[in-house]
């Protein structure tokens, strides 16, 4: 990834519930940690999911995806950065680099897609319905 990025990396420490009986983390665990760094790099950016559901916006994940590269075990801490691939109001694209945070071995990369919804289902512009939000996200560009 890009070192222009200034978002912030996310930090988890693999837990042992997150593991199979090798002590290595169980495949579906990454695409949690990618949810909870998006979470994360919003945040640094004053956007909070909890104020746009009470607006009535959602963001439904459209589409996932994780490549795993070596593994993360037992009590191992993964650094986590997130980048801005695309975003036009409608649509956000994400990707995920997760390193170890000791070694900087790359563990995973990950991709996410994004849409936006109103209370009604429909997809909808933050550009044009909601242009405070629309600003913070162009911000994380």
């Amino acid at each position: 990834m890009s070192t222009e990025n200034h978002i912030k990396p996310y930090l988890h420490h693999a837990k042992y519930y997150e593991t199979d009986q090798m002590g290595i983390v169980h495949h579906s665990n990454y695409i949690r940690w990618m949810e909870e760094a998006r979470m994360d790099a919003m945040c640094q950016f004053g956007i909070s999911y909890r104020d746009m559901e009470k607006d009535g916006v959602i963001s439904p994940v459209v589409s996932v995806n994780c490549q795993y590269k070596s593994m993360v075990h037992f009590d191992d801490t993964v650094k986590i950065q997130v980048k801005v691939t695309k975003y036009n109001g409608v649509r956000l694209d994400l990707a995920y680099e997760m390193t170890d945070m000791d070694t900087g071995v790359l563990r995973t990369i990950g991709t996410s897609t994004h849409c936006f919804l109103g209370r009604e289902g429909q997809v909808i512009s933050l550009k044009h319905e909601y242009p405070a939000i629309d600003a913070r996200f162009r911000k994380m560009l």
